[in-house]
């Protein structure tokens, strides 16, 4: 329980407030006094399952009490509540072992998608079931030659009637091995330019032809996977948006997909970081020291500009700035994080015995420095995003913007 807001809440405010503390403290654990040192990934894919469901099922609990989607309309399963319920629910679910884990990064990516692209038909039966966590949703965009250039992707569609027979490879597919359903981006007109070509299309994980193969990531974790399809069936029906004007939708999917890493709740590791530099004796170093303060001053940073964006998200309105600044400022802190770490460490993080929890906090952090500048888009792609959006600067020159996707050439 938290003291945090309550001076300043209107009564209803207040009353909603009470009713989320009633909640958790009847379905929740309050946090213990778990290691600061813990990392937020397992290397066991049992153990890797088995928090997946337990964050679809607590997604679940939160829908059959009024609390999933506070800030969507009530006939499509929301609260039809305002921004502030989220806060509220965030403030007083921080002391609580409360989360929806991967189903709430993909509610953010797909549900304003949803409201924004979706149908009538669409909407009604899919909101629901996203926001209670009954359908678990995974991204199928990223191809083994179409990563940066997401617009190149060669994953082909070619309709058959009422439907869509759909063939390629994608991958880097976070969680798929555990969802239903897959927000899937193809290729449905080769002739025309690569970003006019593109389809939407949602389809079931459990569809003939449909293949899930885990990664093994270097620190053991297997939360990646490459997806093969081969002749899978997709109803017409399933096309978010319009045949062929695919990535405005993607695009939407990939600007929440930004704000949602931004804004998502990392914890701090500046607190873990000066303990590491207590731990080796390098807390009176200037160098070191100077890190430290600059990494404060980010992590600060991040947050006012990640609450910024998030509650211009759950308004529905354009963000105060745009997503990919936020992104590329997560990535870039990672990066100094990371390499700080292991300069406050040097050798003795890096070579520690295995099971030694410090120094294994250490190494994850200057591994995860590597996903999180290629996932939801890499460095480079928010660079020009910002460029040519944010800043109105020329685009980048290219030859093969309005050329038909079967002449570019391709590897």
């Amino acid at each position: 329980m938290t003291d945090q807001g309550t001076n300043a809440d209107t009564p209803e405010q207040a009353a909603f407030r009470e009713e989320v503390r009633a909640f958790l403290s009847a379905n929740a654990e309050p946090k213990g006094e778990a290691s600061m040192w813990a990392v937020n990934f397992h290397t066991d894919a049992d153990d890797a399952a088995r928090d997946f469901e337990a964050g679809r099922a607590w997604q679940g609990k939160l829908f059959a009490n009024g609390l999933a989607g506070l800030t969507y309309p009530t006939e499509l399963g929301g609260r039809g509540g305002q921004p502030w319920h989220e806060t509220i629910y965030r403030e007083e679910a921080a002391g609580f072992q409360a989360s929806s884990g991967f189903i709430a990064s993909t509610i953010a990516m797909l549900g304003p998608t949803l409201m924004k692209w979706g149908t009538d038909e669409q909407r009604s039966p899919l909101l629901p079931r996203l926001l209670s966590g009954e359908d678990a949703w995974c991204q199928l965009f990223s191809e083994p030659g179409a990563g940066s250039d997401l617009a190149g992707l060669a994953t082909r569609a070619v309709r058959d009637g009422d439907e869509f027979v759909v063939s390629g490879q994608k991958v880097w597919n976070s969680a798929a091995q555990w969802c239903s359903k897959g927000m899937l981006v193809v290729r449905t007109d080769p002739d025309l330019p690569k970003h006019r070509g593109v389809t939407f299309l949602l389809v079931d994980m459990d569809s003939p032809g449909i293949e899930v193969r885990p990664l093994v990531q270097p620190t053991g974790a297997q939360h990646f996977n490459e997806v093969f399809l081969s002749n899978v069936r997709v109803p017409v029906a399933n096309v978010l948006g319009e045949v062929n004007d695919g990535w405005h939708v993607a695009r939407t999917v990939l600007s929440n997909e930004s704000a949602f890493i931004g804004g998502g709740g990392r914890g701090s590791v500046y607190g873990r970081l000066v303990a590491l530099a207590r731990q080796h004796g390098r807390t009176g170093d200037p160098v070191i020291r100077q890190q430290l303060a600059a990494g404060y001053t980010r992590e600060k940073l991040l947050d006012v500009m990640g609450e910024r964006i998030l509650a211009a998200v759950r308004r529905r309105e354009v963000p105060p700035m745009d997503p990919s600044i936020l992104k590329l400022y997560v990535a870039e802190n990672a990066v100094r994080n990371g390499n700080l770490a292991m300069a406050i460490g040097g050798a003795s993080v890096v070579a520690a015995p295995e099971g030694d929890e410090v120094s294994g906090w250490a190494q994850a952090e200057l591994l995860g420095r590597f996903g999180i500048s290629i996932g939801g888009g890499t460095n480079e792609v928010q660079r020009n995003n910002l460029a040519e959006r944010a800043l109105g600067l020329p685009r980048e020159m290219r030859n093969d913007h309005e050329v038909p996707w079967r002449e570019v050439p391709r590897s």
